[in-house]
């Protein structure tokens, strides 16, 4: 496994842009797969985006589609997510999570993977 720590939100009003990143440390990130979540008040935690560990496949959630892009830079351990056009909706705790997959499969089961960061907060206010 390896920690994750994720970092970039803040309030941002409604239109707005962030960029979140989430740093891997502890071992390498070679193999990695990693996925982006979100968790509302009073909701499940729900999948954002994931990407395969050498950046080659990417998938979204619909609701994100054509809005956010995941990317990551292995030589710096981080993954990123860019999220444009923000929407009051997009309000959650973000969390980043990871899987050692040589296999390069994306997952939306939480249970897939077995490292989570803490987790930031994005607030986007109307």
């Amino acid at each position: 496994q390896v920690q994750l720590v994720e970092s970039g939100g803040g309030l941002v009003q409604a239109g707005g842009s962030l960029r979140l990143s989430c740093l891997a440390s502890g071992r390498t990130f070679a193999g990695y797969t990693v996925g982006w979540f979100r968790q509302a008040p009073g909701k499940e935690r729900e999948f954002v985006a994931g990407i395969t560990w050498t950046g080659g496949s990417t998938y979204y959630a619909d609701s994100v589609k054509g809005r956010f892009t995941i990317s990551r830079d292995n030589a710096k351990n981080t993954v990123y997510l860019q999220m444009n056009s923000l929407k009051p909706e997009d309000t959650a705790v973000y969390y980043c999570a990871a899987r050692q997959d040589f296999a390069n499969r994306i997952e939306v089961r939480r249970s897939y993977y077995d490292s989570w960061g803490q987790g930031t907060q994005v607030t986007v206010s109307s």
